[in-house]
């Protein structure tokens, strides 16, 4: 098994030796190491493989040598600056109020403008957060004081506490457990080394982490905006497509008294989409409720555990099970989106789906084409032929076309890009930076979706993709 140990490297020569001889003692392989000091110049990440007994060992002889964290460590980075006159000696009084008030400074720097002040900005470690205000209350009375956001700082401006401070403003807004809370730390430091060895700044990659947080939390509650659309198919055929600001489109089709819904979005919006869902579908809580998705990936599967019956190819019901059993998904399999997908786990709240809940829809095979019809897929007036993709966004990836009503459901396959919302674009810009691509294999995406226009007839087509709202497609017979 594998265990990833967040370790607090003393500060003196042979510290990651004897860490290193604790590990080698006990028979167990080192699989990752990553240390970077201009991000914490104390924390230390060890990937380690062995068995249960030997990571315990390990874990008990690093405790109690004092390498491991403390969780009770409340201690934390505030990051300040003090607007003061360019003259000798005017530090000297914000130095005092700082001894008398206990506090170790982690970082200072200032250097003059040309202006009559100086701007030092300064990192001073507290364990209090009612002590720090009272002292910046008394530094107000000396010069201006202002507190400098530490995740969207020009540079990283402490490297003693920097991961603790990221992930607990980070999880600041979410009710998220301690164990989650190191989930975080994990794959925060796994997605900077992944990016920093391919030439991502640590800074951005902290930055894009925490954008992509905050734009979770700011569309909770009253803030959830979903553009909502709905499109008459036949005289008891409707689609309605709610698009939240982040996350995947949910499409109802509604056809007679029935109702299938194709993606879900993220889990963290239940409390918001709940309401939206019952005003479409006034009966929602007393039906039986069925879902198709076009792909495993969480932010199509968020609530999948409010449904009864789940439709998927055979490649997503896979994945599916394995996270089940808490086992990788086929996103986590690829080292590069792990990371991602890691932290989006944590702060989207995401649980697996009860296997028992899947039906397999379409044949099971290996796809050797762009995409493959694999079967058939009826739901009240529409009659969908059924196409899997090679996996260029992911495998198991499914597309519903409908000749007769020239309608389609894409997934990922095509996201309309054009057609998004302000929030719904600024949300997308994140994870191309976290996980250098949203697509397994961008190329083989591309074909795809150029397979699927190829495959429509002629007429007009209601596309409707992942992300982005509906697309109109015109097939000319020239075109064919």
């Amino acid at each position: 098994m594998n265990k990833t140990f967040v370790t607090k490297m003393p500060n003196h020569i042979g510290a990651f030796l004897k860490a290193s001889k604790c590990f080698a003692s006990l028979g167990v392989n080192i699989t990752r190491v990553s240390y970077n000091k201009a991000v914490d110049s104390h924390l230390l990440f060890i990937d380690a493989e062995g068995t249960a007994q030997q990571l315990a060992k390990a874990t008990e002889e690093l405790t109690a040598i004092g390498y491991l964290q403390c969780d009770d460590d409340a201690r934390s980075v505030v990051l300040l600056e003090f607007r003061l006159k360019d003259i000798p000696g005017s530090v000297t009084s914000i130095l005092e109020l700082i001894s008398e008030h206990n506090f170790n400074i982690s970082y200072i720097s200032s250097q003059e403008n040309g202006t009559e002040y100086q701007l030092f900005k300064m990192g001073l470690i507290v364990d209090n957060s009612d002590k720090i205000n009272v002292f910046i209350e008394e530094a107000k009375k000396l010069c201006s004081v202002r507190v400098i956001d530490y995740n969207h700082a020009d540079k990283i401006y402490d490297n003693s506490f920097f991961y603790k401070t990221f992930v607990s403003e980070l999880s600041s807004s979410m009710v998220i457990s301690a164990e989650a809370k190191n989930e975080l730390l994990v794959n925060t430091n796994l997605a900077m080394q992944i990016l920093d060895e391919s030439g991502v700044s640590p800074y951005r990659t902290f930055d894009s982490i925490s954008r992509f947080a905050e734009l979770l939390v700011a569309s909770r509650g009253e803030n959830f905006s979903p553009r909502i659309t709905t499109h008459k198919i036949t005289d008891k055929t409707s689609i309605t497509l709610i698009e939240p600001p982040c996350g995947s489109n949910m499409a109802i089709i509604k056809s007679g008294e029935d109702c299938l819904f194709i993606d879900t979005g993220y889990a963290c919006y239940k409390d918001e989409m709940l309401p939206v869902i019952r005003n479409i579908v006034p009966d929602f809580d007393n039906i039986e409720k069925k879902c198709f998705i076009t792909h495993a990936e969480l932010d199509h599967c968020g609530l999948l555990p409010l449904f009864d019956t789940i439709y998927a190819s055979a490649k997503s019901a896979e994945c599916l099970v394995l996270e089940c059993k808490g086992k990788d998904g086929f996103r986590e399999k690829n080292i590069l989106h792990k990371p991602y997908i890691r932290i989006c786990k944590v702060l989207t709240s995401y649980s697996p789906v009860d296997p028992d809940k899947i039906k397999i829809i379409g044949d099971t095979k290996e796809i050797n084409q762009f995409i493959e019809q694999t079967g058939f897929f009826d739901f009240g007036e529409l009659h969908f032929e059924l196409y899997e993709g090679k996996g260029g966004h992911l495998a198991g990836e499914s597309v519903l076309i409908d000749f007769e009503h020239h309608i389609a459901f894409t997934g990922d396959i095509f996201v309309n890009m054009k057609d998004m919302t302000a929030k719904q674009a600024e949300y997308n810009k994140y994870a191309p930076i976290l996980m250098t691509s949203v697509d397994t294999d961008k190329a083989l995406c591309t074909a795809e979706r150029n397979a699927v226009f190829q495959r429509l007839g002629i007429g007009t087509w209601q596309i409707f993709g992942g992300h982005g709202g509906k697309k109109v497609y015109t097939v000319k017979p020239a075109e064919i």
